[in-house]
């Protein structure tokens, strides 16, 4: 996964866990697309130390997906639930009742997740 969107999803889950410093620093960097140098002059620290910050929020919030799991659970459920979208439209193309089956079997392992 790309690094900043896997940043991005990773603050989606698990960024209300951040400091207020933090997240203010974090959305800069990857939501505002500000530089280092930018933040550290904005927040009157140096660049050495936005650096580090950024550092530390990506493994806190690797870690907090390392133990809980949520962006991998979400993403397994937004692909399953595009397989039963696409059987789905199958089904009504052709009324065949073995994708009835498999919906029913994707639904039982979303619920699982």
């Amino acid at each position: 996964m790309e690094k900043i969107v896997r940043q991005a999803l990773l603050y989606d889950f698990y960024g209300e866990l951040l400091t207020e410093h933090q997240k203010r620093i974090y959305e800069d960097v990857v939501f505002n697309d500000m530089s280092l140098s930018e933040i550290a002059e904005e927040q009157g620290i140096s660049r050495q130390g936005v650096h580090d910050l950024i550092r530390r929020c990506d493994r806190l919030l690797s870690g907090y997906e390392e133990k809980l799991k949520l962006v991998d659970k979400f993403q397994k459920t937004r692909k399953m639930v595009g397989e039963i979208k696409e059987l789905t439209k199958r089904f009504e193309e052709t009324k065949d009742m073995a994708l009835i089956g498999r919906i029913g079997q994707i639904s039982q392992e979303i619920i699982e997740l």
